[in-house]
């Protein structure tokens, strides 16, 4: 009911004027809580095109080709620092095997050894092990004394030949033996080679 149409109409307000009116009324306004609510919509749908625009002038303000080739940079950058890093483990595990290969030949010192070594062709070989251990068979023919007897008491192929008994002093034993100076240490081989020369 229209309270404020029957102020206006006085006595000739009745209730079918109050049903055809309210009835219009509905047809060409809205109440004025969805009035509110649209309204309220309507500053937020703005606000959101405001913001929108602001985002998409950002994006025009947006150097895209820099920002592709610092991306493109980072990428170069972080592929090298993998290769960097490959190449550092590649280099430990191959120090790491090749130590392991000396002293398992009972080496006497590994720095000393190596540097007898062509390590970088060593490092850059397809079949490092055999080629360590090929390395390895040359330079105790060669520098026998970088090396000690193995372990066990048992007799240098040298001492063998000659029907000696290896021991471990710088002195001939058995059959008139050399002695051995690949198990000797430095001052035992001195001390054998001057002996020898008076």
């Amino acid at each position: 009911m229209l309270e404020w149409l029957k102020t206006i109409l006085g006595e000739t307000y009745t209730e079918d004027i109050d049903k055809k009116i309210s009835a219009e009324i509905g047809k060409a306004f809205v109440s004025k809580t969805d009035f509110n609510t649209k309204n309220e919509e309507l500053k937020t749908a703005k606000g959101q095109l405001k913001e929108a625009n602001d985002t998409i002038a950002g994006f025009k303000a947006m150097d895209i080709d820099g920002i592709k080739r610092a991306a493109d940079d980072w990428k170069a950058k972080a592929e090298k620092a993998q290769l960097d890093a490959d190449a550092k483990i590649a280099a430990i595990q191959f120090d790491a095997r090749l130590d392991s290969a000396i002293l398992s030949r009972h080496g006497r010192s590994t720095k000393a050894i190596k540097a007898m070594m062509d390590v970088d062709t060593l490092r850059k070989s397809q079949n490092q092990d055999s080629d360590i251990s090929a390395a390895l068979d040359t330079l105790a023919k060669d520098s026998a004394y970088l090396f000690d007897a193995p372990a066990g008491g048992g007799q240098s192929a040298e001492n063998s030949a000659q029907g000696g008994i290896r021991l471990n002093s710088a002195a001939p034993h058995g059959n008139g033996g050399t002695p051995d100076y690949n198990s000797m240490s430095d001052a035992e081989y001195y001390a054998a080679v001057l002996k020898k020369d008076k």
